[in-house]
């Protein structure tokens, strides 16, 4: 009868090893993230490493392309159109983002109080959220056109003005017209998310500061505003983002006329890659985005860092 042999010493401290690895957290937290992980290297990172070695080609629709350094860059460093687009580029967002924040705020401070019809009130705000960024496009489009604007024939028949507005037909008033448009789709995300921050206050800050005879604006300047902070810098960095990358309500509406003054840079890139056949150009215009996303992104970081630096917490 054969006699089986007892493990060494060496195999039970690694099979003791292995299992006390299988039953730790971080094992299994690590685990969990392998789908996520997966997914944004498939989707984030390859996608924008591609568009990096693109951005250094020549590549053209049904062709291969050919190395060529950073030649496009020095292309477009020469191109008008291009700079256009960054001045674009940046008043859309900058102007854009703003007037939502200021909009956003008011109607969050004002959801936030004891209102009637409070559910409806908030289901209509929501609604320009909801409605597909196409429709909304097309909506605005109607309403700015230069033979049926209802805008223009409400005005003329209040006698305000004697002839219909060229809202897409005019630079300036063009991108007026596309700031708007995108107010009132951007608007609904800021008052909402603000609103959640609002109610996450403790009433009782509110009631000490009213036992101290604070004003309305002493209790925003001093109990609102610093307890959002974190809320508005999270806030902020998601509607820069989302206005400097958009693509859909500018396309729709003006597909970047009049003369290119509605141009954004992810427009003009897809014109140049897609539309004008040069993926190694668009690719570049696309990269060229990447510094200004990655200075909104830092300036929300460090600003949230700071308040939680001022509130005690840690960097």
């Amino acid at each position: 009868m054969a006699i089986l042999a007892e493990p060494s010493v060496a195999t039970i401290k690694r099979t003791s090893m292995w299992s006390s690895a299988f039953q730790s957290r971080h094992f299994l937290g690590a685990m969990f993230m392998v789908p996520a992980i997966t997914i944004l290297v498939l989707f984030l990172a390859y996608p924008l490493a591609l568009g990096f070695w693109l951005g250094m080609t020549d590549t053209k629709i049904g062709g291969a392309g050919r190395f060529i350094g950073m030649a496009n860059f020095v292309s477009l460093a020469k191109d008008s159109v291009f700079w256009l687009s960054v001045f674009n580029t940046i008043f859309y967002t900058v102007t854009a983002s703003a007037v939502k924040f200021a909009i956003g705020l008011y109607l969050a401070l004002l959801l936030n109080e004891r209102l009637p019809l409070k559910s409806v009130v908030r289901a209509i705000v929501l609604l320009p959220f909801v409605v597909p960024t196409v429709l909304s496009a097309i909506a605005f489009w109607w309403i700015y056109d230069s033979q049926f604007s209802i805008i223009s024939w409400v005005l003329v028949k209040a006698g305000l003005i004697t002839r219909y507005i060229e809202f897409l037909g005019d630079p300036w008033n063009a991108r007026w017209s596309v700031v708007a448009a995108n107010i009132w789709r951007g608007v609904p995300f800021v008052a909402i998310t603000l609103l959640a921050g609002l109610q996450t206050i403790s009433p009782s800050l509110y009631e000490a500061a009213n036992l101290d005879g604070a004003t309305n604006w002493q209790r925003f300047r001093h109990i609102t505003l610093p307890m959002l902070s974190p809320i508005i810098a999270v806030v902020m960095t998601f509607s820069v983002l989302m206005t400097f990358t958009d693509f859909q309500l500018i396309y729709t509406i003006t597909r970047g006329g009049p003369i290119n003054a509605t141009h954004l840079m992810a427009t003009l890139s897809f014109q140049r890659a897609i539309t004008g056949g040069n993926l190694g150009e668009g690719a570049a215009i696309s990269n060229a985005m990447i510094p200004f996303l990655v200075a909104a992104i830092l300036l929300s970081f460090f600003g949230l860092q700071r308040t939680r630096w001022q509130q005690g917490g840690r960097d």
